[in-house]
């Protein structure tokens, strides 16, 4: 049972256009090196690029050979060299490499970097400080839209997560407004605007400081998407760290699904090859089951089979001219829906072979209990055993975090012991990730009440008031507070249900979570839309550390027409996950809204612990 939208649902807009837009730009970038070339490119950049312009389109553009950047010497014979690379340092250290190595050799070629997607400071810097930077030609490809299915949008920037909020790095910033003022160049002007969140913030006022320098582009016309919200990742941490139980989001942590596809090995397949299936609206089975939760896909599934299986019996009793038009008309479509329904059965298949090794069951009701505040202790001794056991280094650390941000932080006896069993479990070289999880706010100890203030009062008697403020900021970010008991209270998170929840037929977007939770960014965004502000929402905004940080921008409603008020495109700062995707498609049902998502990433708990973590898998 796919989530069919209401006949009087809103239009999408038609986003081929930002691949278009990319394609032409990248083609017009590699014809400033007229003749053959070859093309070093970033493995990052391989994917994304494969959706935008493929190898036969590149070689129409004399792109000879390809290569992988990666730390070996290149044993290109070109006279011309083309680098596709993120602004990295180390990628400025290897080109940088091939062209001293060059020199040293007698060799003159031409090279040319292309930045994607944009150049920062820093990388000429180090094209200078190696002496090169008067060889290379350096250019940008703005692309950072890329368009993975008809409602979502992906910047494909997953180092953002952990520059932004763990390194408090700003760099991508800028990117994220140039984003938004090329949707609003193309598909704006956006009548109404909120966000709550410090890089959004930010973000937001960039995107508008450039929209008033190119003042009047989209002047006068009508707007197709009446309402943007904008969204920090560590506004909710706990939605991003629960296992998913829908099935696109099932199949994201299973098997990582990668720029919109996914690789599906033999024990998928049964078959000794793997098979790339592209994940989207297209893929007719997909699209029915992709937003369900786990527990009704096999049945949906076998139904999809045996109505498969009564269409080809139809040839039985055919005449020749029945059979004709039946081969012509619809054989090849059978056979393309019967091979996409034996790919995502055997999806399933392998998702409950891996689920009932690693005792879901059992993992799902600790989640549960963590999320509505039950038995701690016994989930903190479900969470030893589990570190105990090693069952996965990443896995532990998820429930750690999960602990800490639903409890306010772990009391330290336990905190320390946790770190010990782990780092003893584990090994000591994940101490630095503690670190990490800690400046973050994911995995905190609760200090006592006065500590914070006794260091505070001592610093603000030497700075202005001023500097002071900012310094408070500092500390109080040290001490992040997730208040998540308060919040979910304050926005019923955890439905009360009498009986059973059905999730066959989902009454609320906490399906997404086995009825147990309502994932907290989709709540708020639905409570601001009924309120079209943040009025009422006072306390909850407090309680999330953003009582600076939420906004409501909005301008007269006269062009936008009632279509496109129910337009809505959410932004995820930091990553959003397929479960809060699956709630908000949902909720768009019920209310007669369309949502599109715009994320610098699609991300899952093992992307973020990852991001956080200092030992490399």
């Amino acid at each position: 049972m796919a989530f069919p939208h209401r006949p009087d649902a809103p239009e999408l807009p038609d986003f081929s256009m930002l691949k278009r837009l990319a394609r032409d730009q990248l083609i017009y970038l590699l014809e400033q090196l007229p003749g053959k070339k070859d093309l070093f490119i970033e493995a990052d950049l391989m994917s994304p690029l494969d959706r935008i312009a493929n190898v036969s389109i590149l070689k129409q553009h004399e792109v000879d050979k390809l290569y992988k950047v990666e730390n070996k010497p290149a044993l290109s014979s070109n006279e011309q060299l083309c680098f596709l690379v993120r602004p990295r340092i180390k990628n400025m250290r290897y080109v940088a490499s091939l062209v001293n190595a060059d020199k040293l050799a007698g060799r003159t070629r031409k090279y040319k970097v292309i930045f994607s997607p944009q150049k920062f400071h820093a990388c000429e810097m180090v094209l200078e400080e190696e002496g090169v930077y008067g060889d290379v030609s350096c250019d940008e490809w703005a692309f950072s839209l890329l368009p993975l299915d008809v409602d979502l949008l992906s910047m494909e920037l997953p180092e953002f997560f952990r520059d932004y909020f763990l390194e408090g790095d700003q760099r991508w910033i800028n990117t994220v407004a140039q984003a938004l003022h090329l949707l609003s160049t193309l598909y704006g002007p956006f009548p109404n605007c909120y966000g709550i969140g410090r890089c959004t913030k930010m973000s937001y006022e960039l995107w508008r400081k450039l929209e008033e320098e190119e003042d009047g582009e989209t002047k006068g016309r009508r707007p197709e998407i009446g309402h943007v919200f904008l969204l920090d990742r560590d506004v909710d941490f706990v939605t991003a760290l629960c296992s998913q139980v829908v099935y696109e989001g099932l199949v994201d942590d299973t098997f990582r699904i990668k720029c919109g596809s996914v690789d599906f090995g033999p024990e998928v397949t049964s078959s000794d090859r793997s098979l790339k299936v592209l994940l989207n609206a297209e893929d007719k089975v997909f699209n029915e089951i992709r937003n369900e939760h786990f527990s009704n896909v096999f049945g949906f599934l076998s139904q999809k089979a045996r109505n498969l299986q009564a269409q080809y019996d139809r040839r039985r009793g055919m005449d020749i001219k029945q059979m004709k038009n039946f081969v012509s008309q619809e054989l090849k479509g059978l056979k393309q829906e019967h091979r996409l329904l034996s790919v995502h059965i055997g999806a399933c298949e392998s998702i409950m072979k891996k689920k009932t090794k690693q005792d879901f069951q059992e993992l799902i009701k600790t989640e549960h209990a963590l999320l509505e505040g039950f038995s701690i202790r016994e989930s903190t001794s479900y969470i030893e055993e589990h570190i105990d056991r090693q069952v996965s280094p990443l896995e532990s650390l998820r429930l750690m975090c999960l602990l800490s941000i639903t409890e306010n932080g772990l009391i330290p006896k336990d905190y320390r012991s946790l770190k010990t069993q782990y780092l003893q479990s584990y090994g000591p070289e994940h101490l630095l990730t503690f670190s990490n999880l800690r400046r973050a706010g994911l995995l905190t100890e609760q200090a006592p009440g006065d500590t914070l203030t006794a260091v505070e009062s001592k610093v603000s008697k030497l700075v202005t008031d001023k500097a002071a403020g900012k310094i408070t900021d500092a500390f109080s970010s040290l001490a992040k507070r997730s208040n998540f008991r308060a919040i979910s209270k304050k926005l019923n998170l955890i439905p009360r249900v009498d009986g059973e929840y059905d999730l066959k037929v989902p009454r609320d977007m906490a399906y997404v979570f086995s009825g147990a939770y309502v994932p907290l960014s989709c709540r708020l965004i639905e409570q601001v839309l009924e309120r079209r502000s943040w009025q009422g929402l006072d306390e909850v905004v407090r309680l999330l550390n953003c009582s600076e940080l939420a906004f409501t921008d909005m301008t007269k409603e006269d062009k936008a027409s009632s279509e496109s008020l129910r337009l809505i495109l959410v932004v995820f700062l930091g990553g959003c996950t397929f479960s809060e995707i699956s709630a908000l498609r949902f909720l768009g049902r019920e209310k007669g809204y369309r949502f599109i998502f715009l994320t610098t990433a699609v991300t899952n708990s093992a992307r973020l612990m990852e991001a956080m973590s200092e030992v490399k898998a």
